[in-house]
């Protein structure tokens, strides 16, 4: 199946707007659930659009369409529609999308190990250093 980037992707990648890979990278997960979603997907299997609302309370639904479309778009999602009575649609991870777990899960790890160190600084009411 090919892959169809988003408008904006397509445009930067012609243009050799990214100085770096790692800029590509960060293009396709930035937004603020992309990689939460791909981490449920990931370790929950394909989930309906429901489940996935359900897992973030502040999430609006026109938001959440939007990062999975784009993930979608990007590759990295299929919307695999089922005919039932009631239309009922999964994600779930490409191929593509399997290939930047690692990254999310090392992300997710690195949060475990020093949210500790945050949260103490918060507390205490120091200023986190820049």
């Amino acid at each position: 199946m090919p892959i169809t980037l988003r408008e904006e992707l397509n445009r930067r990648l012609l243009n050799g707007d990214f100085s770096c890979e790692k800029e590509l990278t960060l293009s396709l997960i930035s937004g603020k659930w992309k990689i939460v979603l791909i981490w449920h997907l990931a370790h929950e299997g394909p989930l309906r659009f429901g489940q996935l609302s359900r897992l973030f309370r502040d999430i609006s639904h026109r938001i959440l369409t939007k990062q999975l479309r784009e993930m979608e778009q990007d590759g990295l999602i299929i919307r695999k529609p089922y005919q039932t009575p009631q239309l009922k649609v999964e994600y779930l991870l490409t191929d593509l999308g399997w290939s930047i777990v690692p990254i999310v899960d090392a992300m997710w790890e690195w949060g475990r190990k020093h949210m500790h160190h945050y949260v103490e600084k918060v507390k205490r009411e120091e200023p986190i250093p820049d």
